[in-house]
């Protein structure tokens, strides 16, 4: 029995074929914003992954949440981070991180045996920070363009590079590696419904925070990976174009990304990107339902205050 990593490694020649070819009718499928030239296409596939979350995720999360104990599903999370923590290691290498590189080494080396295989996280407790990179992060911070927006079957929102680095991320996953291949699909099944679970209670907050849902979370979706690229610290739109790299600009953006009016959406998915804490969720959990938790999305930085804290909105997409 095969399982989505082989399938994705059969399918990836066809399937950068088929974005290629897409990208280059991208013009014709254009419907107004430039980031994302094949909106209609992505609108359905979007449609498509939220009928399967629906369907099949939501129901096996909200099952996956009342059955199992939060310490157990903490545990769960805990393990399957620590493996994600060597994908991690490897792009803060290749990036030129090299602090950060080997204190993700010593993340996995302590959580794995201290920890007990990652179930619990005593590379936290001892101050080793958790790092967010990936492959799509890494040929952004090499210069790499974003390419046009894509939204991918059962991985969800994407970029053309994001694309790329998706399946030079698999290539390093160790989950990729467990043999044999039902074994392999019972952890990435579980990997999934443990992602899910966790962004159950902010499900709603998307349902009442955008009048489009599809265009609230492409907007969310890329200006987080710009975020991240940048590793918190973006610099100015108007410096975009200027030929720097987020190497060659991340010294000079510290200090001066914060405008007048502006925000920023963290956007994790269940399918990929880091999920809220418990304290972020029940914070979002107590705002009353209605155009007033829209809030927190909309709120920009006051003019003046160049250091004054982003308001972070943690969605999930699909519902």
């Amino acid at each position: 029995m095969t399982n989505f990593t082989d399938l994705a490694r059969r399918l990836r020649p066809a399937l950068v074929a088929a974005i290629i070819s897409l990208g280059m009718l991208g013009g014709c499928a254009s419907t107004g914003d430039p980031r994302d030239p094949l909106e209609p296409l992505n609108r359905g596939i979007y449609k498509f992954n939220d009928g399967v979350d629906t369907v099949l995720i939501r129901p096996a999360a909200e099952v996956y949440k009342g059955v199992l104990p939060p310490l157990v599903r903490t545990g769960v999370s805990n393990a399957f981070s620590n493996l994600n923590d060597v994908v991690v290691a490897l792009n803060n290498l290749l990036q030129g991180k090299f602090e950060a590189a080997l204190s993700d080494v010593g993340r996995v080396l302590i959580n794995t045996t201290a920890g007990l295989l990652g179930i619990f996280d005593i590379a936290t407790e001892a101050g080793l920070e958790k790092h967010d990179e990936d492959f799509g992060q890494t040929l952004g911070w090499w210069g790499i363009g974003d390419g046009p927006y894509l939204v991918l079957p059962f991985l969800g929102p994407r970029n053309l590079r994001d694309t790329a680095g998706t399946f030079a991320d698999l290539q390093v996953d160790p989950v990729s590696y467990i043999d044999p291949s039902r074994d392999r699909n019972i952890v990435q099944g579980t990997r999934i419904i443990s992602r899910r679970a966790e962004l159950l209670g902010a499900s709603r907050i998307l349902e009442v925070a955008a009048i489009d849902e599809y265009e609230f979370v492409r907007d969310a979706y890329l200006q987080r990976r710009r975020n991240l690229i940048y590793d918190g610290n973006p610099p100015r739109e108007k410096d975009d174009g200027a030929g720097m790299t987020p190497r060659d600009s991340a010294v000079e953006a510290r200090g001066v990304n914060r405008r007048a009016g502006d925000a920023e959406i963290d956007l994790p998915t269940f399918w990929s990107g880091t999920p809220p804490t418990p304290a972020e969720v029940a914070a979002l959990q107590k705002q009353p339902p209605g155009p007033s938790a829209a809030a927190p999305a909309r709120r920009a930085v006051p003019a003046g205050n160049a250091e004054q804290p982003v308001v972070r909105v943690w969605l999930p997409n699909p519902r």
